[in-house]
């Protein structure tokens, strides 16, 4: 299993998804590789738990 380079989906970047991260995925399960880029992945996430707080 070699590195692999994807294009986020949000911003257009390329990001490295590594052969450990490949791996952690497999060993969780994942079947689908990530369409986003770390940066975006952390910023999605922030909009998204600021609708659940009260």
């Amino acid at each position: 299993m070699a590195d692999k380079t994807i294009v986020c989906k949000d911003c257009s970047k390329e990001f490295l998804f590594t052969e450990g991260e490949q791996a952690f995925y497999k060993e969780k399960g994942f079947e689908n590789e990530p369409q986003r880029c770390p940066d975006c992945r952390r910023a999605r996430k922030q909009q998204n738990n600021r609708g659940f707080q009260r």
